[in-house]
């Protein structure tokens, strides 16, 4: 770095570059280098500060950053040419190791500069922009791109054959399910991009043995890059969105002719009622590709009501009015489940019920029967109410223990024990506080406040009466 001009004795050396460890690096061989001698060094990290000391302190070394492609020579060139003397200038690259690779040195005139700096790269050295380099670089772009195909390809074929989604049996599963679709080529596509490239790298672009070329240039970022990850995913997620509209208005569509249900849900049962018909069941009937209008609320804590194959699902809420609907049209005949997809106690995994989707003429056939049904012995009714009314799930009829106590054997006993050491017959009476206060007398072993304390509300007189009378057959 000797021999070059001075104007007052004193060096100055201005170093560009972008890259702060690039100019604190230089600076302190520098210093280390010319220890006992005059000189001032300048680090700047923009290309207008670069400009302005050129005109201004009159540098007589310039060191500009070789892996710094946010230095417009171009500009540079322009201020120099318009000067009238020389100075020396150096392209220097700065390493990890903290070695230092000095591409060209030379001193230029104003007359010189404007060939030296047209020049893409210093002589003897390939530049990135290069043909040959370009080339190499499209060929790696076009194997990966190929590959990045492929894989997305074989990826989705994958994901719509392992049958992630269950079958498909409802209108309003439709647009859902080519929603998921979409999704699913989407996540094929971004995982082969990330895979792809990265596996890639490692492969083709890892560092053999003996190998000790210099690294790569140093790259602080690309505006334009950052441009298109950004609105690429802005894109994708308001089309997602603006499909997912549609979905959502397909879903909430009317039908005037629709089969109206109350669903009513409770700790750990389903009960589905029929106002039309005046029907209680605990197993949905619907018939098929017509819509069913479903009323849902809770008797106690939140629900939600969900057939996979039917995709949609809703809460089912506690309290008045705060009655949530959902509609459905089957589009296949058979037997799925209803499930609770809301955590709601101890017995949530077993909130299960059937539904039953068949013909037009066999669900006018099961209205039939159940309407018959309604006329039976009150013991076959009380049956019936036990069963929709939710009793079952807590309470045993063959003397298997449960939530509550068996009711197998259980009217006429005449030493029955409750939680506070007390003991009463069991008795009609004893039955119906039973039901309508459950907490009053509470059977010893047996945990208070489980039973609802709302069938008073829910159930009539003869409803109740009813439940007694099939509670007397199990004996």
């Amino acid at each position: 770095m000797m021999g070059f001009q001075q104007l007052d004795g004193v060096r100055r050396v201005l170093i560009a570059s972008a890259n702060p460890l690039f100019g604190r690096g230089l600076e302190r061989l520098i210093r280390q280098q010319w220890q006992g001698r005059r000189f001032e060094i300048r680090v700047v990290g923009t290309m207008e500060e670069t400009l302005a000391l050129l005109e201004s302190w009159l540098p007589d070394l310039v060191i500009l950053d070789y892996d710094d492609r946010s230095l417009d020579r171009k500009r540079f060139m322009d201020l120099f040419v318009s000067g009238n003397r020389a100075m020396q200038v150096m392209l220097v690259s700065l390493q990890e190791s903290g070695s230092v690779v000095v591409y060209d040195r030379r001193v230029l005139t104003p007359s010189q500069a404007e060939d030296w700096l047209s020049l893409s790269e210093p002589s003897g050295f390939q530049s990135p922009s290069s043909g040959k380099e370009q080339s190499f670089s499209m060929k790696h772009f076009a194997i990966a791109g190929s590959i990045v195909v492929v894989l997305t390809l074989a990826t989705n074929y994958l994901l719509n054959t392992i049958q992630i989604l269950p079958l498909q049996a409802s209108v309003q599963a439709q647009p859902i399910d080519r929603l998921f679709s979409l999704q699913f080529m989407l996540i094929a596509f971004f995982f082969s991009l990330i895979v792809v490239f990265m596996g890639y790298s490692l492969i083709v672009f890892r560092q053999r043995a003996k190998d000790e070329s210099e690294e790569g240039a140093y790259i602080k970022g690309s505006t334009g890059l950052e441009v298109v990850w950004t609105i690429i995913p802005i894109g994708i997620v308001i089309y997602l969105s603006y499909l997912g509209s549609l979905a959502l208005a397909e879903t909430r569509r009317v039908d005037p002719q629709a089969v109206e249900v109350k669903v009513v849900a409770g700790q750990w049962f389903w009960r589905f009622e029929y106002p039309q018909y005046g029907i209680t069941s605990d197993t949905l009937y619907l018939p098929v590709n017509r819509q069913a209008h479903l009323r849902l609320t809770s008797l106690d804590v939140i629900h939600s009501f969900w057939v996979p194959e039917f995709r949609v699902k809703q809460d089912a809420l506690p309290g008045e009015n705060l009655e949530r609907e959902l509609r459905v049209t089957p589009t296949m005949v058979g037997q799925f489940k209803v499930r609770c997809a809301e955590l709601c106690g101890t017995s949530h995994a077993y909130m299960e019920s059937p539904v039953v989707v068949v013909s037009q003429a066999d669900f006018e056939t099961w209205i039939s029967e159940q309407l018959q049904a309604i006329g039976a012995d009150p013991a076959t009714r009380g049956a019936k109410w036990a069963q929709t009314n939710g009793c079952l799930s807590c309470h045993s009829v063959d003397g298997s223990p449960g939530v509550g106590p068996t009711w197998k054997g259980l009217y006429g006993l005449t030493d029955h024990e409750l939680a506070d050491g007390s003991r009463v017959v069991v008795d009609e009476e004893y039955l119906r506080t039973a039901i309508v206060n459950p907490n009053a007398q509470v059977v010893k072993g047996y945990p208070a406040n489980v039973m609802p304390a709302n069938y008073q509300a829910l159930l009539s007189d003869q409803q109740i009466n009813d439940i007694i009378e099939y509670i007397k057959t199990l004996r």
